[in-house]
């Protein structure tokens, strides 16, 4: 086999560049140098994006030995750095960060002595996907064919996944009502040997447990509202009753979360507390389509409309394909860092169902879908894992068709009002429009070869080959359907060329928000509010209107005909073709919907406004680039439609977190319910006065990017890394990044950053929580959803008070609900959210830090009220936190044995 070792490697990092050569011989080279190497020889390289980034190109083309992991143990877990390949291979670490060049050498060996493992658990497939990556280019090919040998032909990947069963209809549920004895009986079950359930954990359990038996009222839900602070144990609080309930009575459960990070954290936590009913799939995953993979979509790829390395990239997730457990590409057993290798991951949406261009029972590998297995697995299990938004959107749906999800659990409840905020709101842009004509007619870019199976002809072949009058419909309804916005659209209107009646629209309204932004604001993104409206903008509207009202009625005729299809049953109709007329029928009325909900915002924009509702025209700009232009349409109060939507049909419903503000009812949205909660409310059981300190630093001047820099140096280096560095704006983030990094990195603290960093923000939270002297910095994100438990997290730094952007959307809330209270109400939020990340177990020690020398004191109610809050200046603060976090144990500011 070709040794590894015959290839020379090259670490590249802030700190600095080194190469080693063929026999293993380390120096440190020069950026210009290690340049012109990677143009003359293939290079050993760990994550190449990341090896760009800091030579300072914008790519970089070697042997990463990322790509040969995806290869060799495709589905299973890696932190992307040296000290995770060198964990994960069994191997030595070196202590300098100078040696690792070498030791990307020795990892490459021990990956391809896998490869010549006749043991190798991975073989399946092996064989033809390398013939297929060597057709591609891939640069591991000739090493890798070296170390495999021959290997047995294997069924293709479309051939090799199971088929999923169909599952009979659930049973009504039985009526149970469980007494406290049995309930703690179960919590303590689940907590098992781990520890003993705290008081605090107990009167949790029984408080969650309303939402779970027999319903008050037909009015509304048991509703229970709990707010525990970190540490009570929410997780088993809530699983005992949801567990105990699913069990006897039969009934299914939702818990739902906001975060993915939870999701994960509630896997593993029921794989712990609850293997039988897991091992019985009677605990599944659930997520939107749009994170599964789409096997039409990969074949499509790997038959050509993926090209280069993108082609390299499909090849490697059909590897993973064969062995994930559930084909979820967003935050399931795909590497993280995988997409991000090929051009931070561009082709990942192409892969997944993210246009709503699935053809379903239409599709050749229908049988064999991850997402259809997905929605299967769902009806027969007890418990669901979901997210806010797949929960509210099926509610929705079941409400409609006369069912309900009768048992809700909304874990981090407090993101309820953001979740129902986007789940309720209305857009009517040209991004949205185009994706509308995506699902009509299927792709339009010239030469993508995916078209040939999409669009709703591809849904409907028996109808147009059989079915006179179903197909008259049909070609009205794709006729009307190119009237909306095409490929190039934004092109054409930034030209002034629309083509169509909603291009025109569109156009009119760039037209008419720019005509009213402020020198000041061009090249962010851009919002007007509806009135006074400029020349030629009213009857864009009403052309857009007509336009839609003969869409609505062409699709309403086409609808009437597949159902009346399926109810004839004609002789060359199949089960299966019944199957794909009643999918598309129901994939026409949630279009029809949503063509009702624009021609009410186009009357909107014609007529008076609605109190419950605020409207306004936006132009979206990203880093200076137009991306989307339209109608905006948000509930002022979107608890509202959730309550009625999706909790008054529920027979329980527990929202809990551990920030639901005061009162923690107006997180649920209990004002807008017939029924009234029952609140529970328990303090952190951590020691916060001795745990954790609160600094508000007086003497940074807020937008000085020199000054905030010298503030985060002085404060990390005080923790000795370990610290989140949260930003409210990115330039600001990326501002700072530029001008640490390499400062930090000779110090022996690497830097992590959302929104510069070529990974994404779970690898970057995995990197962060392996090595104990990193930094992290990013924004919103990571402010809600780090779960980073010891002293890896010792220090969070605030960049300024976190004000709320001043939109139109938050402006008219402010108005309605209290003015600056609400806004500060929301900016408390955010601080003991922020806070909430710190301290995390009762052996977790850290300091809490504020720029902001303006900070009101009413704020400060947002933190512990034993919490100590000092005023003080940068220094005094820095001294005061690497003091504090040296007293007693010693913590992460000892210097470690590798400065990173």
């Amino acid at each position: 086999m070709v040794a590894p070792s015959l290839y020379p490697a090259l670490v590249a990092s802030h700190a600095g560049v080194w190469r080693a050569d063929a026999g293993g011989r380390v120096e440190a080279v020069s950026r210009a140098e290690a340049v012109r190497r990677l143009a003359d020889t293939p290079h050993l390289l760990l994550n190449a994006p990341q090896v760009a980034a800091r030579l300072g190109l914008p790519e970089v083309s070697g042997l990463d030995l990322l790509e040969l992991w995806a290869f060799a143990s495709p589905a299973m877990f890696l932190v992307p750095s040296a000290r995770g390949l060198a964990d994960a291979l069994g191997l030595e670490l070196p202590t300098r960060e100078a040696d690792e060049a070498a030791f990307l050498q020795t990892a490459a060996a021990a990956l391809l002595d896998r490869l010549a493992d006749r043991q190798w658990p991975h073989r399946a497939g092996a064989a033809d996907s390398l013939y297929r990556l060597q057709r591609k280019g891939w640069l591991w090919a000739e090493p890798v064919s070296a170390a495999m040998g021959t290997s047995p032909a294997a069924a293709s990947i479309f051939d090799a996944l199971p088929e999923w069963q169909d599952a009979p209809p659930r049973l009504p549920p039985l009526v149970r009502r469980h007494s406290d004895e049995q309930l703690l009986a179960q919590l303590a079950q689940l907590a098992g040997s781990r520890r003993e359930p705290r008081e605090g954990q107990k009167a949790y359990t029984l408080a969650a447990a309303h939402a779970f038996q027999p319903r008050d009222s037909r009015d509304g839900p048991n509703l229970v509202v709990a707010e525990a602070g970190t540490g009570i144990g929410k997780t088993l609080g809530y699983l005992a009753p949801a567990s105990l309930h699913a069990a006897e009575t039969g009934e299914q459960v939702w818990l739902s979360t906001f975060t993915r990070a939870l999701q994960r954290q509630l896997k593993a936590e029921t794989r712990r507390s609850l293997p039988g009913m897991l091992a019985a799939g009677q605990i599944v995953v659930r997520k939107g389509r749009e994170n599964y993979l789409c096997l039409l979509n990969l074949e499509d790829a790997m038959q050509g409309s993926f090209a280069g390395r993108q082609g390299v990239f499909a090849e490697l997730v059909a590897r993973w394909a064969r062995f994930t457990a559930d084909g979820d590409m967003v935050g399931g057993d795909l590497p993280g860092w995988l997409p991000g290798l090929f051009r931070r991951g561009a082709a990942l949406p192409a892969l997944t169902d993210r246009r709503g261009e699935c053809i379903r029972s239409a599709c050749p590998h229908y049988r064999r879908c991850f997402i259809e297995r997905s929605v299967r697995e769902g009806q027969k299990a007890g418990l669901v894992i979901a997210n806010h938004a797949l929960v509210m959107a099926n509610a929705v749906r079941a409400r409609a068709e006369g069912q309900g999800l009768t048992r809700l659990v909304f874990d981090e409840g407090h993101h309820l009002h953001s979740a129902a905020d986007s789940a309720f709101a209305v857009v009517l842009s040209g991004g949205e429009a185009i994706e509308l004509r995506r699902w009509l007619l299927g792709p339009d870019r010239p030469g993508r070869r995916s078209g040939r199976r999409r669009g709703l002809s591809a849904r409907l072949m028996d109808v147009t080959s059989y079915d006179g009058e179903g197909g008259t419909a049909l070609e009205e309804v794709l006729h009307l359907a190119t009237e909306l916005p095409g490929a190039d659209w934004l092109s054409r209107i930034g030209a002034g060329e629309p083509e169509g009646p909603i291009e025109t629209l569109i156009a009119a309204v760039r037209t008419h928000v720019l005509t009213r932004a402020s020198d000041e604001e061009r090249g962010f993104s851009l919002e007007t509010g509806i009135a006074s409206l400029a020349p030629g903008l009213p009857e864009a509207v009403d052309g857009a209107a007509a336009c839609f009202s003969r869409m609505a009625r062409a699709m309403l005729t086409l609808k009437a005909r597949l159902s009346a299809l399926a109810e004839e049953r004609p002789e060359w109709l199949d089960q299966s073709g019944i199957a794909r007329l009643s999918a598309a029928a129901e994939g026409l009325q949630l279009r029809l919907d949503l063509l009702g909900a624009w021609q009410r915002l186009l009357a909107r924009v014609s007529g008076e406004p609605e109190a419950d509702f605020v409207d306004w025209f936006a132009l979206i700009r990203a880093e200076g680039r137009e991306i989307d232009c339209g109608i905006w349409r948000h509930w002022l109060d979107p608890l509202k439609p959730l309550a009625g939507a999706v909790l008054a049909p529920a027979h329980g419903v527990l929202v809990t977190s551990a920030t639901l503000g005061d009162p923690p009812e107006a997180a649920a949205g209990a004002a807008h319910l017939s029924v009234s909660p029952h609140i529970f409310r328990v303090a952190s059981p951590f020691d916060y006065a001795a745990q954790a300190r609160v600094f508000i630093v007086t003497d940074v001047e807020r937008g000085n990017t020199a000054s905030l820099a010298h503030a985060y140096h002085a404060l990390i280096e005080a923790a000795g890394g370990g610290t989140l560095g949260l930003f409210t704006a990115i330039a600001r983030l990326r501002a700072v990044h530029a001008r640490l990094a390499d400062r930090m990195a000779r110090a022996g603290l690497p830097l992590l950053a959302q929104h510069v960093d070529a990974v994404d923000t779970g690898t970057l939270v995995d990197l962060f929580r392996a090595d104990r002297r990193a930094t992290l910095f990013g924004t919103d994100a990571l402010r809600d959803g780090v779960d980073v438990p010891g002293e890896s997290l010792r220090l969070i730094v605030f960049e300024g008070v976190p004000w709320s952007r001043p939109t139109i959307l938050n402006a008219a809330r402010r108005a309605a609900f209290g003015g600056s209270a609400y806004e500060e109400m929301a900016v408390r939020h955010r601080l003991a959210q922020a806070f909430g990340r710190l301290i995390r177990s009762a052996e977790d020690k850290g300091a809490f830090v504020l720029l902001g020398a303006s900070t009101p004191s009413r704020l400060l109610s947002a933190f512990p009220p034993d919490v100590q809050v000092s005023r003080v200046p940068l220094a005094d603060a820095a001294a005061a936190i690497r003091d504090f976090l040296n007293e007693g144990a010693p913590t992460g500011i000892v210097p470690s044995e590798r400065q990173l």
